[in-house]
C-alpha cells in the first residue's frame, strides 16, 4: 500500500488532527490502512450536470455508477467493523432515480442500515401542529429552489443513506434525540428517563440564510455543518477515532469534526474549494477550543 502524500494542510488541537489532501478520492482512499476509519460522511457529485469548477458532473450513467461502486468499495475496505458510511445524495425532478441508483451501486459492498430524509423546507399547518406548538398561523420554514413546472413538485429533501459493513452497527440514537411532547406517560419506560426519544429518520435542517452565495457558499452543492454533526453524533461520539470525507467540498464534515473534537481526513479535487474548507475548519477549531 502506497503512503499518503504530503497533506495540503494539517490543523491540530491537542490530540486531534484534521488532515486535508488535494487529490483524487480513490487514490487517497487506496492509501489508507484497512479498518482505520470509524465513520465516513460525504456527498459526492450527483452527476446531474451541476457546474463545478473542476468536476465532470455529466458522466454517462453507467460510467458514473461504476465509479460510485469503486469508491464505495474503497470506503468499505477502510471502514472499521462497526463503522458507518453516511452518504448524502440528491436528485432532480427530471431524473428522480439518481439517488436510488447510487444506493444500489453501493449494495454489493455495504449493508443499507437506515435511510434518513434530510428535509430542507417544510410547511406545517397550524391545526396539525397542535395547541402546544402555539402557532399563530400556518408555518413554512426552510429554503428550497422553486421549480417552474406543471409536472413536478418543489424538491424540499435529499437522502442520507446510512451504510455499514454488516448492518449491525450500534447507534447512539438519543445523541440527536428530541424531547417528548407529553412526558406524563413515558416514565414507565426505563430508557425514557432522559426525556428524549429517537429523532427518527426525518431531519429538518435548513440552510443558514446568507447574503452572498459567491462569498458565503461558493460551492454549488454543499450541506450545512449540522448534517454531518448529527450523523457523527448518531454513530456515537465515543466510538469515533477517525472520520473521513473523500468529497470534501467546502468542508462541512471537517467543521463538524472540529466542533466534536474528532480527528479527520478530507479529500478534495478542487484546490479552491479545499482552501475554503481549511479556512472554515480552522475557524471552527478555534471557536470550539476547550
Amino acid at each position: 500500500m502506497a503512503r499518503l502524500p504530503k497533506p495540503f494542510k494539517v490543523l491540530e488541537r491537542g490530540r486531534i488532527s484534521l488532515r486535508f489532501f488535494h487529490g483524487d478520492a480513490l487514490d487517497i482512499l487506496g492509501r489508507l490502512p484497512d479498518s482505520s476509519v470509524d465513520a465516513v460522511v460525504t456527498s459526492p457529485p450527483y452527476n446531474l450536470g451541476i457546474r463545478y469548477r473542476t468536476y465532470d458532473d455529466g458522466m454517462p450513467r453507467d460510467e458514473y455508477l461504476r465509479w460510485t461502486s469503486d469508491w464505495v468499495q474503497a470506503v468499505g475496505r477502510v471502514l472499521s467493523r462497526r463503522g458507518s458510511l453516511f452518504l448524502n445524495v440528491g436528485a432532480k425532478p427530471k431524473d428522480p432515480w439518481t439517488a436510488l441508483d447510487v444506493a444500489q451501486a453501493a449494495r454489493p459492498h455495504l449493508e443499507l442500515q437506515n435511510i434518513i430524509h434530510w428535509v430542507k423546507s417544510i410547511a406545517i399547518e397550524k391545526a396539525l401542529a397542535g395547541s402546544r406548538a402555539g402557532l399563530a398561523d400556518d408555518l413554512a420554514v426552510g429554503h428550497y429552489k422553486p421549480i417552474n413546472s406543471e409536472r413536478f413538485l418543489n424538491d424540499c429533501h435529499e437522502f442520507v443513506f446510512h451504510f455499514s459493513p454488516k448492518g449491525d452497527t450500534p447507534l447512539d440514537r438519543r445523541a440527536v434525540g428530541v424531547k417528548y411532547q407529553d412526558a406524563s406517560n413515558v416514565t414507565r419506560w426505563q430508557k425514557a428517563g432522559s426525556g428524549l426519544r429517537c429523532r427518527g429518520n426525518t431531519w429538518f435542517l435548513p440552510y443558514e440564510t446568507i447574503q452572498s452565495r459567491d462569498k458565503e457558499r461558493p460551492h454549488p452543492a454543499t450541506f450545512p455543518a449540522r448534517l454531518p454533526e448529527y450523523c457523527l453524533r448518531l454513530h456515537g461520539r465515543r466510538r469515533l477515532r477517525l472520520v473521513a470525507d473523500p468529497f470534501l467540498g467546502l468542508g462541512s464534515s471537517a467543521v463538524a469534526c472540529a466542533k466534536l473534537g474528532v480527528s479527520f481526513v478530507g479529500v478534495e479535487l478542487d484546490e479552491h474549494y479545499l482552501a475554503e474548507a481549511v479556512t472554515r475548519a480552522a475557524a471552527a477549531l478555534k471557536k470550539h477550543e476547550p
